[in-house]
């Protein structure tokens, strides 16, 4: 029987506390005892990104850390972006007007991963964009149309 370890997060600016066993990866800590199911998972090696959140404002692979290593952090998921369902994050807002969005799966971490990107480069090449995405794999190939819709997140962010 394996022993559970009491963990205090912050995700979303909500506080919650549960109690985890040591080998639960944070990735499905979200999903599975929070509900938060926007965290994809795709090849839980750290390779695709999928699961990407954001761990004390920083991107960070949720399939790579333990839930027990987010004690006493802050974490945002996709679900924190947006403040209500009729007000994107400008970013969202631009996934849908340039359909970055395709299938979806791979969406969210990219949010993740272009969020504190657009903060520390506020005016990106395409050049810029497309080396900050490599991290992400989009298994509809379509890449065009994400880096048209973080452009165009980068001038509604100005």
């Amino acid at each position: 029987m394996t022993q559970s370890i009491s963990i205090t997060v912050i995700v979303n600016e909500k506080e919650f506390t549960r109690a985890v066993e040591p080998r639960m990866l944070l990735s499905d800590f979200l999903r599975h005892e929070l509900g938060l199911t926007g965290t994809h998972v795709g090849c839980e090696h750290g390779v695709c990104g999928a699961c990407t959140i954001l761990f004390d404002g920083e991107s960070m692979r949720s399939c790579l850390i333990f839930a027990v290593q987010a004690d006493g952090h802050n974490i945002a998921t996709v679900e924190g972006l947006a403040k209500d369902k009729d007000s994107l994050h400008p970013l969202q807002q631009s996934f849908w007007e340039a359909h970055g969005l395709q299938c979806g799966y791979c969406t969210p971490g990219i949010l993740m991963t272009m969020i504190p990107f657009l903060k520390q480069n506020p005016n990106p090449t395409e050049d810029d964009i497309r080396h900050a995405l490599s991290g992400n794999l989009c298994r509809c190939t379509g890449y065009q149309h994400i880096v048209d819709a973080v452009k165009l997140a980068a001038e509604k962010m100005k």
